[in-house]
């Protein structure tokens, strides 16, 4: 790394570590920074009460967070890098939705009801989308952006119309799905994080192995054939791993859009060209955005508080229509 990425790099680790103490002082309890500092740090003897809301609520909670982030943001960053396409994210392009519709179904026809059960339905909805995603964007390449936003916006629609067919049917089901559908951390637990952290890193480890191979495919498909990379097997294993990735964030917190699309857009300011240093900016942005969300989320409209995906879709927009108006995106216009 450059000089001026360890700047960079220190200043994105020392933001995680603020928001997270952060994170650990908002919410449940009236237990502040000093607190819960005092509280890990094993420099106070805890009430029974303090026990509870560290580490059954604030804990988990904030370890959701750092996962969710780099999960979302490392999926954006492989799915942008494989279709050479900018606006390339989970949730803009229906693979978040097609992991709705997987877990829907599960939930209504198999009654599944365990965090394996929503890492697997999850993971298979993701994995239909992953699939459209690529074959779509293999088959436009670069020349024409905008064809592929179009067809994540059919996949969005098309993903939500079955899914709300399905609830229709079962009213238990729907009072279960209505709330996590608009993508919140609320209901994070240890033992969920326990069982989605080996696929995670395994996905964060598959990544860096195809940073290299994602790097040389930006020259084009002749060009990294000639330098002998299967571009085949390169785009499997960015279906592998961005399905990973999506399955984790989905089964925990549902689907939370905008989020990988800033981190990515972010990181690529900071290394335009270099993909294993630009996944490693984009997971600190990512982390960083959903513990801001989170903080803000329990904060605004205290004693209760704001879904995560609702407020980080009232950030992400506008960002997203002030980056096409700015001209950063000026292929879109290229429509062929």
């Amino acid at each position: 790394m450059s000089k001026h990425h360890l700047v960079w790099l220190s200043v994105g680790v020392f933001s995680v570590c603020l928001f997270s103490v952060m994170s650990m002082s908002v919410g449940a309890g009236e237990y502040g920074a000093a607190e819960a500092l005092a509280y890990y740090f094993s420099a106070i003897e805890p009430s029974e009460h303090m026990t509870m809301v560290m580490d059954t609520l604030r804990l988990p909670r904030t370890l959701c967070a750092l996962m969710v982030g780099v999960s979302l943001s490392l999926a954006a960053s492989l799915l942008q890098s494989a279709t050479r396409n900018p606006l390339a994210e989970p949730g803009l392009l229906g693979v978040n939705a097609g992991a709705v519709l997987g877990l829907v179904t599960g939930l209504t026809y198999f009654g599944v009801e365990s965090a394996q059960g929503y890492l697997v339905w999850s993971g298979l909805g993701a994995l239909a989308g992953n699939i459209v995603v690529l074959l779509v964007g293999h088959v436009m390449g670069k020349s024409s952006p905008l064809k592929l936003i179009l067809v994540g916006v059919a996949m969005n629609a098309t993903f939500g119309g079955l899914s709300n067919y399905i609830l229709l049917s079962n009213q238990v089901v729907l009072d279960q799905f209505r709330f996590w559908n608009l993508g919140s951390l609320a209901a994070a637990d240890m033992t969920s994080m326990a069982l989605i952290a080996p696929f995670l890193l395994a996905a964060i480890v598959l990544t860096f192995l195809l940073a290299r191979q994602l790097t040389m495919m930006q020259l084009g498909e002749q060009q990294a054939r000639s330098l002998g990379i299967n571009t085949h097997w390169v785009r499997i294993g960015v279906l592998l791993a961005s399905t990973l990735f999506t399955a984790c964030a989905i089964s925990v917190a549902g689907p939370i859009s905008f989020v990988g699309f800033l981190a990515a857009y972010c990181a690529r300011m900071v290394e335009p060209v270099r993909l294993s240093v630009q996944v490693i900016f984009s997971a600190l942005f990512g982390v960083c955005f959903i513990l801001i969300a989170d903080i803000l989320a329990r904060w605004m409209i205290q004693p209760y508080e704001m879904p995560n995906g609702v407020l980080l879709a009232m950030i992400g927009a506008p960002v997203l229509i002030g980056v096409v108006r700015r001209g950063g995106f000026r292929s879109l216009l290229a429509v062929k």
